[in-house]
């Protein structure tokens, strides 16, 4: 059971360091990662887009009444406005 430990340790053993640290100068982020960076960004922004046009889908489906509520008639959506909070008195 302790030789496989014992193998996976043993490039630590030794007193010198194969991988010496590079300078300051030497460590950057490179071009690779700012194609990683901008690719995530665009990626986001793709499926943001996408949520929100399945969420209007979504919602006029509603209002057509696919889902099993009431159709909604097109003066109807502008007169349902949510009741704001009213203040808790402390």
């Amino acid at each position: 059971m302790a030789l496989p430990w014992s193998v996976a340790l043993l490039p630590f053993a030794d007193g010198s360091n194969p991988d010496p640290v590079p300078a300051e100068n030497d460590v950057t982020a490179g071009w690779t990662a700012l194609l990683v960076f901008v690719g995530l960004i665009i990626a986001v922004v793709v499926l943001g887009a996408s949520l929100a046009k399945q969420l209007r889908k979504a919602r006029a489906a509603r209002d057509a009444g696919v889902y099993g509520d009431p159709p909604v008639a097109a003066h109807d959506e502008a007169d349902v406005s949510p009741e704001p909070p009213s203040a808790a008195p402390r």
